[in-house]
């Protein structure tokens, strides 16, 4: 968390006026853990956020989609990415309360305790308040493949060069020479620079949401 506290307070140092975002964005950071990703929309009065978390070492990446209406959560639904499902669905009413909660594993279902359902709530709305800071500080997510010569092709289909440093660009081509696979990039662009994401073989374009089916 000490990564992310500093730089969400070199954030909301740097904001200033500028021009309002689209409805629907991307953002990130670096978690002490793993490579945290941020897709959401607003739309009227409700928020829609998927979350996706990738640790460095071995783990399964989460998935979690959150609701917001009228500011208030309605729900949560968390996906592992991984031989074993694990997955939680949680519905709440307008005023908070639990509605319909199911855990989803390998072969059976099970409650969700009411510890877990609390957590679960402190994460959304800690997230909820990380993706606002990351978003007033103007941090944008970026994803692409590797396409040599700091080229980067985003998974809309533009090639960019983004202005990431020289161990950067190194630790790009070291991974592409060292597994002889496709590279994936994922980027942070913010006034203040870019800075590398997350590298890695999978190819994170075909997850990557789109606008349209949000």
């Amino acid at each position: 968390m000490k990564r992310l506290f500093a730089l969400l307070t070199l954030l909301l140092a740097g904001c200033s006026s500028q021009p309002s975002l689209p409805d629907f964005t991307a953002s990130g950071y670096l978690a002490d853990r793993g490579a945290v990703r941020i897709w959401r929309k607003n739309h009227q009065d409700s928020v829609h956020m998927l979350t996706v978390f990738k640790p460095f070492q071995e783990g399964a990446t989460v998935f979690t989609r959150y609701g917001w209406q009228d500011g208030n959560l309605i729900s949560i639904e968390r996906h592992l990415k991984d031989a074993r499902p694990d997955d939680v669905t949680l519905r709440f009413d307008g005023d908070g309360s639990l509605s319909f909660m199911q855990r989803q594993l390998a072969g059976r279902r099970e409650a969700v305790s009411e510890q877990a359902v609390e957590l679960y709530k402190f994460d959304a709305q800690r997230m909820l308040k990380i993706s606002d800071a990351l978003l007033a500080g103007r941090v944008l997510l970026k994803q692409g493949r590797w396409q040599g010569n700091d080229t980067l092709q985003t998974c809309q289909g533009e090639q960019v060069k983004p202005m990431l440093d020289e161990n950067e660009w190194r630790r790009i081509e070291q991974l592409q020479h060292q597994t002889g696979a496709k590279v994936s990039v994922a980027w942070l662009e913010a006034p203040a620079g870019t800075q590398l994401l997350e590298v890695s073989t999978e190819d994170d374009c075909q997850w990557e949401p789109q606008e349209a089916d949000f």
